[in-house]
């Protein structure tokens, strides 16, 4: 599963490890990326979405469909 967000498209960020003898490795922060499942009442069908927890609470605070709506307006297939 890509590590990315379908409707804030966060994605993982990059940066470094670094030990206590300063060396530097390189790492990966990545979102904290969920798939859940809604009820999409217009189209009469479940869908799945990928979505970072952040964006999960904003689909229960603008609802579905405003949110289906936002990540098809940024080009996603639903």
């Amino acid at each position: 599963m890509s590590a990315h967000c379908q409707l804030t498209g966060a994605r993982p960020g990059f940066g470094n490890n670094i030990s206590h003898s300063h060396r530097r490795t390189s790492r990966r922060f990545d979102p904290n990326v969920q798939r859940k499942r809604y009820w999409l009442p217009s189209e009469g069908r479940n869908i799945r979405l990928t979505l970072s927890v952040k964006a999960i609470k904003t689909v229960d605070s603008i609802g579905v469909e405003a949110a289906v709506a936002r990540i098809r307006a940024r080009g996603v297939k639903v």
